[in-house]
């Protein structure tokens, strides 16, 4: 019997104040092609509606102006809560801030680390102090005995060992190789505790191997579909899964196994390559005790 996530239900958003096309650092950016700011805040809002009547809250982060990225808070940071280790001194939570590949975002971070850190939680920095490892938040997710990272575009091996060592769990590495899919929330949904979206078109051979055998009930789905739909960047608030776009067959799937789909338009923010995981960044993940702690961390690669 599957069991609900244990975390999806708490968000940090960033309003889309300054949301534009500046630069192109993934295939669905064209600078010819910009959101119109008027339809992109009603997307927002209507996203954040559909969260709020799911069952979930949202907190909302400023957008600096010079980030026209940030809007993707899914990148920020890694946020997690542990009910013991080290990170209990934090009765908020701790959040490994994010170390971006392209400089074009770097300066993200240091703004959402200042609003976490107003709000109690604790904050660490991979690749500072001269450990140059670059790990983008929208690599990871929770998921079995520890977290599930994507590597490769955007988060580099190096990320993987940081992160592992800074949370004390097993990291399990999987190298992403599609360019389209450039972080792991394009191809990768958890549903709960036995069930996943998964696109094995993002990864090498031995990964899409590694996660499908991780995944007990995957609802597997092609490229076409992660690239033109943006299906596996949903989120799940309970038993509903918010969705940008589903194939009859995909939905017809979820709903089979009990869950309640709501599609919500954010078509303006896929013009920057992000959908509804990317604008949505979950503040209540919890490493339980099933996922043990290990001194140093452990990185598992296929």
């Amino acid at each position: 019997m599957a069991a609900p996530l244990n975390w999806g239900r708490r968000y940090v958003m960033v309003r889309p104040d300054h949301f534009r096309v500046d630069y192109r650092i993934n295939p669905f950016m064209d600078l010819d092609q910009q959101p119109d700011p008027a339809l992109s805040r009603a997307q927002w809002d209507a996203l954040v509606s559909a969260i709020e009547l799911a069952g979930g809250a949202v907190e909302v982060v400023e957008q600096r102006s010079d980030a026209p990225d940030m809007v993707y808070a899914m990148n920020l940071g890694f946020v997690v809560e542990r009910p013991e280790g080290p990170l209990v001194s934090s009765s908020a939570g701790h959040v490994v801030m994010s170390h971006m590949r392209y400089a074009e975002r770097r300066m993200e971070t240091s703004s959402a680390a200042t609003w976490f850190a107003g709000r109690g939680f604790t904050t660490s920095h991979v690749g500072r102090a001269g450990v140059g490892a670059h790990l983008e938040a929208g690599d990871a997710f929770a998921w079995g005995d520890g977290l599930v990272v994507g590597y490769g575009p955007r988060t580099d091996e190096l990320g993987l060992k940081a992160l592992a060592a800074e949370l004390g769990v097993r990291v399990r590495g999987l190298r992403i190789t599609h360019p389209g899919m450039y972080h792991l929330d394009l191809a990768f949904c958890p549903l709960d505790d036995r069930r996943a979206i998964v696109c094995p078109a993002a990864f090498d051979e031995e990964s899409a191997a590694a996660l499908l055998a991780l995944v007990p009930e995957p609802l597997v789905i092609t490229e076409e579909e992660a690239l033109t739909t943006f299906a596996a960047n949903s989120i799940v608030v309970g038993r509903t899964v918010l969705m940008p776009g589903a194939p009859d067959r995909i939905r017809d799937q979820l709903e089979a196994w009990g869950f309640t789909v709501q599609l919500v338009d954010v078509s303006q923010f896929h013009l920057g390559g992000g959908s509804i995981r990317c604008l949505t960044n979950p503040i209540d993940v919890r490493l339980g005790r099933d996922v043990p702690m290990r001194p140093g961390g452990e990185v598992v690669l296929p």
